[in-house]
Formats: structure tokens, C-alpha cells, sequence
């Protein structure tokens, strides 16, 4: 049985930003902030690398198995009411 926090759904809501659903039905936004784009997540300040996000294994994930842990992304959303602000 998958945990509860695991993404079912991501969707491109802005050119950094993105809704997703888990399996316990929570959804929220998560918007990211310039300082996010570092290192790794540098090439992703580009809207159209930043697009190809989808749902592997139940995570976030960009090309390049770039991929955000569901479980926090699940608590940070719950505890702030529906959107999260990375800034890395």
C-alpha cells in the first residue's frame, strides 16, 4: 500500500509554480522563488525545462531524475494552508 503523501497529480499552474493532488486527496500550489534555481534546479529557471515536470513514483519530478520528497512537500502544503513557497 503507497503512503498517503505520495503526488498522484501535477499540473503547471505558472511559469514556476505548480498544483499537485496526493493520494489523500490534500492539493495545494507550490510556487518557487528565484533562489530556488541553483545548482542542480539551475536549469529549471527556464519556464519551458521548468514545464516538463510529471509524476514519477509518486514524486514531483523534472528530466535529469530531479525530484522533490513528496512527504515534506505534503506537510508544508497541509501546515500552510494549501501553498508553499520554496526558496530553496
Amino acid at each position: 500500500m503507497s503512503a498517503y503523501w505520495r503526488v498522484t497529480e501535477v499540473r503547471v499552474v505558472d511559469d514556476h509554480a505548480v498544483w499537485v493532488r496526493f493520494k489523500d486527496g490534500l492539493e495545494g500550489v507550490v510556487r518557487f522563488l528565484p533562489g530556488f534555481f541553483r545548482g542542480v534546479f539551475s536549469h529549471l529557471s527556464d519556464p519551458a525545462k521548468f514545464r516538463q515536470v510529471t509524476v514519477v513514483g509518486g514524486a514531483v519530478t523534472w528530466p535529469g531524475e530531479l525530484d522533490l520528497a513528496p512527504d515534506a512537500m505534503h506537510e508544508e502544503i497541509k501546515q500552510r494552508g494549501g501553498e508553499w513557497v520554496v526558496d530553496r
